[in-house]
């Protein structure tokens, strides 16, 4: 039902209805309210689908080259291509929720798994010192509404975020 859920979402954003989606995934609409007793917990339960695919990239892909010190410009990436792939979806929890920001245990697992990045990212030289997980989260927003409002090129935002996030250099008087 997720999977159906979240193509239709793609597809048609915030319009998508419940009786749609059990047609989508071939299941009866008693099934899905069974499932989801309204379409907000549905439009969340989709949400959480998506930031779990998200936590599941940063430990499998970006965490595991400790050294390179690219973790988080490979997350950001990775956060930005999810967005706008799964631009109906934003567009429907931000109508459902208010907010595309994961909240409760995904975001405190989030929040390691980001954290867990910046410290590699600093011992690998590739970070500012005062970098922090708020901060990313702030920039993450940044990129989410790039993305939701097609205000610009979504992969250079992050180039020149990338640029931000690098440490300073002591330029002098």
């Amino acid at each position: 039902m997720l999977a159906a859920a979240r193509a239709l979402f793609e597809e048609r954003g915030d319009e998508v209805q419940m009786p749609e989606v059990a047609r989508a995934a071939g299941v009866g609409i008693g099934t899905v309210y069974r499932h989801f007793p309204n379409k907000q917990a549905l439009v969340e339960a989709a949400a959480e689908h998506r930031f779990a695919e998200i936590l599941q990239f940063a430990r499998a892909d970006c965490l595991r080259d400790p050294g390179s010190g690219t973790g988080l410009a490979r997350y950001l990436r990775h956060v930005g291509r999810m967005l706008a792939e799964d631009h109906g979806l934003s567009a429907s929890v931000v109508a459902a929720v208010g907010s595309s920001a994961p909240r409760g245990e995904m975001l405190a697992q989030l929040e390691v798994a980001v954290g867990a990045l910046i410290d590699q990212g600093r011992a690998a030289g590739t970070l500012r010192e005062d970098l922090t997980v708020r901060d990313v989260y702030m920039l993450v927003g940044g990129l989410s509404a790039v993305v939701r409002t097609g205000s610009g090129d979504w992969d250079r935002f992050i180039d020149l975020t990338l640029d931000g996030l690098r440490p300073r250099r002591d330029t002098g008087p």
